[in-house]
């Protein structure tokens, strides 16, 4: 493979990274409170875009164009997950709208534990197989048609680096004490407003998933 066509695929991955998503929000809600937990969220969102990066390349993502019920499935229960996730955020920015934390230590503890957030990147990425959509359609045919394991290797490690760092600047962009300071006393509502975007996600998800079953 050519460089050219490796920036390219790099290219593709980047833009589609940065477009607006669960991941991004999970990562936006946390970096507001800290920087710590929004590292461990990107970790545990990059442990599931290495497994569907790997899928594409090496090309068992075609399973799940060759049997759509698997994406379906997939769509459904992690729809659901983003679902009790949303559900999560809101109930805990409405609790801290009526008791607030008293300052950014109490609001970061109330976040839960640095590995929590690394689980909970985990399944947020996992449960949403946009990502395999993504892939299989504008990468996957930038791929060379039989790549050999080190041109394969290439490829995986060069997605998963590029959206990685990307996600590490915007960590590190929206969790400076500054913007912390000033979106303090705004936390409860941005609680409140990714609940929302996560219930809205894991609805339109469950719902494209068991239309396709019923289909």
């Amino acid at each position: 493979m050519n460089p050219a066509d490796l920036a390219a695929i790099v290219a593709v991955n980047v833009v589609g990274a940065a477009s607006p998503g669960p991941d991004v929000v999970l990562l936006t809600r946390m970096a507001t409170r800290s920087r710590k937990h929004a590292m461990a969220a990107n970790l545990g969102i990059h442990v599931g875009v290495l497994m569907w990066t790997s899928l594409t390349v090496f090309g068992a993502a075609a399973l799940l164009t060759a049997f759509p019920w698997l994406l379906e499935l997939i769509q459904v229960l992690g729809g659901s997950w983003i679902m009790y996730m949303g559900i999560s955020a809101v109930r805990q920015g409405w609790r801290d709208r009526l008791n607030p934390p008293l300052d950014l230590e109490e609001a970061v503890q109330r976040l839960g534990s640095v590995r929590s957030a690394f689980t909970t990147g985990v399944a947020t990425n996992l449960s949403n197989p946009k990502i395999v959509l993504f892939l299989a359609a504008l990468v996957a045919p930038l791929l060379p048609t039989s790549p050999t394991v080190g041109v394969a290797l290439t490829v995986i490690a060069a997605l998963w680096l590029s959206s990685f760092l990307l996600f590490i600047a915007y960590c590190l962009l929206v969790s400076t004490d500054r913007v912390r300071r000033k979106l303090f006393h705004a936390g409860p509502y941005i609680d409140m407003g990714a609940g929302t975007f996560f219930i809205i996600a894991g609805t339109v998800l469950i719902l494209r998933g068991l239309l396709g079953l019923a289909g």
